[in-house]
């Protein structure tokens, strides 16, 4: 079932956004990235900060099958693909919903 699993936001600073969000929100970093937050408790959605990327949205689906069925579902409500420049392995596709905002469809398997 395609879901919210992170809020990509883009910062200025890292280090300085982090400690508001953390604060803010009660969140935790991922150990593995401090830049990636997450609720201390349960699922929920995360938030991972970028000093380079677009603030978006990260869908997340479970399988390659659910990504390629979820991206033509989401075609035919009116997304588009976005040209975009993926790297090796990327477990990610770029659309654009009816008014143009970016959000990645993403592959947790």
């Amino acid at each position: 079932m395609l879901r919210i699993g992170a809020v990509v936001m883009n910062t200025s600073d890292n280090r300085r956004a982090a400690q508001f969000w953390r604060e803010a929100l009660h969140y935790a970093p991922r150990s593995a990235n401090p830049d990636f937050l997450c609720p201390q408790r349960g699922e929920g959605v995360r938030l991972h900060l970028d000093e380079d990327d677009r603030t978006h949205l990260d869908l997340w689906v479970d399988s390659e099958e659910e990504q390629r069925s979820e991206i033509e579902r989401l075609i035919s409500l009116g997304a588009t693909r976005v040209d975009w420049t993926y790297p090796d392995g990327a477990d990610f596709v770029v659309l654009a919903d009816s008014e143009g905002n970016l959000f990645c469809v993403v592959n947790t398997a």
